[in-house]
């Protein structure tokens, strides 16, 4: 055996081998998300929210405002950016692209709306929305740590004055993030799908921001638990961003997510795990059917 021969074979025994490593942190991503029932919340979310018209009140302040945004983004996208990137992606993706190019248009649509409708038309709305969850849902004793309570019965009514700032705004690391991952693009079709994980991972880290302010958590703590977690809250993420990148009705599911999480929180907290302590929630448990 030539040494050109042994120097291709070690490299494909160690491709082997970290494809194996790959692959068993994927499979227990998956085993874990699956037993967490992660995956439920965004549809339990939908659900919850078009049941309770309560919570309506939030959406249908923003509704008219942010639904013109999306279109006019999204028309926009699709009228001045669609060829250029059709032009390059159809080199790599063949075919595809047209679909894959596609997916791109949406999921930067989908990046602009949120960057623009959270910092100044919906971080408030979704703020309430978050809060008033947790209220219909008795978890008032860990909103009350963020926020005064009025009586009454109307979830969204009884907010009263914040006490603790809301959600943190859209970074300008988060941006500078997506822009380097947008080349995954270009590998046909995994690339996409690896795309829109690694977006969702993101998304992931940022659905329960207001749920660890309320629990007067530091930074390292919700790095920690986040860490533990990572295949859940990818899973929710991931799914959360699919659904947001649905032209029109983006805001609707924004909401609806917003409401997912917030079930996800409280019942979390209906196990009165000692999250202090770094002590997990058996979340396969937390993963109950929304009221």
């Amino acid at each position: 055996m030539s040494e050109g021969d042994s120097v291709i074979n070690r490299v494909q025994v160690k491709a082997q081998e970290v494809a194996r490593e790959d692959f068993d942190k994927a499979r227990e991503l998956f085993a874990t998300s699956a037993k967490s029932g992660s995956y439920l919340y965004p549809f339990r979310g939908i659900i919850y929210f078009v049941t309770h018209k309560a919570l309506w009140k939030p959406f249908l302040d923003r509704l008219l405002p942010t639904l013109g945004l999306a279109v006019g983004v999204t028309t926009s996208m699709f009228f001045f950016a669609y060829l250029p990137q059709l032009a390059i992606l159809v080199f790599v993706n063949g075919p595809l692209a047209v679909f894959t190019t596609v997916l791109l248009i949406l999921s930067e649509s989908s990046t602009i709306v949120n960057v623009i409708s959270r910092n100044f038309l919906l971080q408030d709305a979704i703020l309430d929305t978050f809060d008033g969850t947790l209220v219909s849902k008795n978890a008032t004793g860990i909103v009350s740590e963020g926020r005064q309570l009025k009586s009454g019965n109307d979830p969204i009514a009884r907010l009263g004055k914040i006490l603790k700032n809301p959600f943190s705004k859209f970074t300008p690391k988060a941006l500078v993030r997506y822009v380097m991952y947008l080349p995954l693009n270009f590998i046909p079709v995994v690339g996409t799908i690896i795309f829109v994980v690694v977006q969702g991972r993101t998304r992931g880290k940022s659905v329960h921001g207001r749920y660890f302010q309320l629990k007067g958590w530091s930074a390292s703590q919700q790095r920690n638990w986040l860490e533990q977690h990572t295949g859940p809250y990818t899973t929710f993420g991931t799914i959360a961003t699919l659904l947001e990148m649905i032209p029109i009705v983006s805001m609707f599911f924004t909401f609806t997510n917003a409401v997912g999480a917030a079930l996800w929180a409280a019942d979390i907290e209906a196990k009165n795990s000692d999250l202090n302590t770094g002590t997990a929630p058996n979340l396969r448990d937390a993963a109950k059917k929304a009221e």
